[in-house]
């Protein structure tokens, strides 16, 4: 009997098959259902943020733009395992389409990628190796390191990385809007549903997100700080002040050093990062 394992399928005919769901997807009639639920395409989708070819990657990314972005707020947490082991993969490319996703995600989820369970903590780090900043003698190389030695290409992979970074931040430490503050304040954001006296009221009823007691944790393994869902901005901060802040300050300033198209970058992350700082843990 033949045990062997069935022939793997060529880049090609994965590559025109993501193609294909595209298509099918964005082509499809306004407000008209996916073709398939997201719960049943994504864990097909989700290897290939993996895939050795940069063809399949590169349509994969696209495909996922497809997807309606409160579709991807409720499998945030499926996604990030497989974004975060492609931004400490081996392949540099494959490092590169992880930030790229990683990018779309907070474009598409928001405050929910940095939420989820494990989505801060885990996700800071991953930043922290790609960019070599965990130390301070690893940020004074860290241009030459983030670059992957590849000609032609001095520091772009860092500029890309620096820009999903600064994102990132933003999504989960960034300085709240004005107007939402001043909705916050002043309770202009309340239903007419619920009259004076009750204020605030919508702040305390249960969360549409289709896991609304996720952060308990009921069925899931104990979690430790690095697993642990951090959902107000103010837990976020305080993890981010005392375990991240310093070795970031430390990139940034080694990336300002060296100038050019990186330096440029780099100010997009000092930028959030010193309006999170002068905002502080929150009111």
């Amino acid at each position: 009997h033949n045990l062997s394992p069935p022939p793997a399928k060529p880049d090609s005919q994965r590559r025109d098959s993501l193609a294909y769901l595209t298509t099918s997807i964005s082509s499809r009639p306004v407000n008209s259902p996916l073709p398939q639920p997201v719960s049943v395409i994504l864990p097909s989708l989700l290897p290939l943020i993996l895939d050795g070819a940069t063809s399949v990657r590169t349509q994969l990314l696209k495909l996922l733009r497809t997807l309606p972005p409160g579709d991807v707020e409720d499998h945030v947490a499926q996604l990030l395992p497989y974004v975060r082991a492609g931004m400490t993969h081996l392949a540099a490319d494959i490092r590169s389409s992880a930030v790229e996703i990683l990018s779309w995600m907070v474009e598409a989820a928001g405050e929910s990628t940095v939420s989820c369970a494990g989505g801060w903590i885990k996700t800071l780090n991953c930043f922290l190796s790609v960019l070599g900043w965990h130390t301070e003698e690893s940020s004074q190389w860290s241009s030459s390191r983030a670059s992957f030695g590849k000609s032609g290409s001095q520091g772009k992979p860092m500029v890309k990385t620096l820009g999903a970074l600064a994102m990132f931040l933003d999504a989960g430490i960034g300085k709240p809007s004005v107007d939402g503050v001043d909705s916050e304040m002043s309770g202009e954001d309340e239903s007419p549903d619920w009259p004076f006296p009750l204020c605030q009221t919508a702040q305390h009823m249960i969360s549409d997100s289709s896991t609304p007691f996720a952060y308990l944790n009921l069925f899931g393994k104990p979690r430790d700080e690095e697993g642990e869902m951090y959902e107000t901005r103010e837990d976020r901060y305080r993890v981010f002040s005392t375990r991240f802040q310093p070795a970031i300050e430390r990139g940034i300033k080694s990336a300002r050093e060296e100038g050019g198209e990186l330096g440029r970058a780099s100010s997009g992350v000092s930028k959030v990062l010193k309006e999170a700082i002068a905002y502080g843990p929150g009111p």
